[in-house]
């Protein structure tokens, strides 16, 4: 698991495994989650402040 913070973003991801990212869905104001090729959630991005 990886956290990466960018601050000019204004956004936080978290990397929840190395799984190449086959898709991301907006799932709330400024939440995408993630998917892999299996849809799993391999990663979650939101507002950081």
């Amino acid at each position: 698991m990886r956290l990466h913070i960018d601050i000019k973003a204004d956004a936080l991801h978290l990397h929840l495994d190395d799984a190449t990212i086959i898709e991301s869905v907006d799932v709330a104001s400024g939440v995408v989650l993630d998917y892999n090729e299996s849809n799993q959630v391999v990663g979650i991005e939101m507002p950081y402040l």
